[in-house]
């Protein structure tokens, strides 16, 4: 995350470090048995860094925020996230296609980041987004061919991406700010 706002850097990463690992979590209902030790390694990182992020986050809680005033903005954003992620898998339930959740999710989470990029003015969740919906849409002939949970590799590269992007952003951070603790 690139924005000006030490909380709102602090609180991205602690947040997709923590929904990396469930990412993580969620890719262990139907994986290769080869990559269950990455995957259950990658939920470690996630919460590592979660957990360290999240105590930066709670000792700068009074700092200013790219949200103030605009709450309601952020709150309607995850509302309509929700709200497109519920229908869509109703839809999927009802043609009996639920081994689609796990690709129609990671599409609606990374379409979201669309819209963040404008709530908390940051751009780099342009270039989230888009790696992310590449990704989930390279993978589209593939997952049509198979017949396992789409969770498979869908969930992987949620993820992958979300773990990657708080890295990534904990070394900017840590090079504008310096130790986070």
């Amino acid at each position: 995350m690139f924005t000006e706002f030490l909380r709102d850097q602090a609180f991205a990463i602690a947040w997709l470090a923590m929904m990396a690992a469930g990412w993580f979590g969620w890719s262990q209902e139907d994986p290769k048995p080869k990559l269950r030790g990455w995957l259950g390694a990658g939920s470690v990182v996630g919460m590592l860094i979660a957990i360290a992020f999240g105590i930066v986050v709670w000792r700068n809680w009074s700092t200013p925020t790219a949200l103030e005033g605009r709450y309601w903005v952020f709150g309607l954003v995850v509302l309509a996230e929700a709200v497109l992620i519920g229908g869509g898998c109703i839809l999927l339930a009802r043609r009996k296609l639920t081994r689609w959740y796990g690709w129609w999710i990671g599409l609606c989470v990374a379409l979201h980041f669309v819209r963040l990029a404008w709530v908390f003015e940051d751009w780099s969740y342009l270039g989230l987004a888009a790696v992310q919906v590449v990704g989930l849409v390279l993978m589209l002939p593939a997952l049509r061919r198979g017949d396992y949970a789409t969770s498979r590799w869908a969930c992987p590269w949620i993820a992958v991406t979300f773990l990657a992007y708080a890295i990534v952003s904990a070394i900017v951070f840590l090079l504008r700010y310096g130790h986070p603790l």
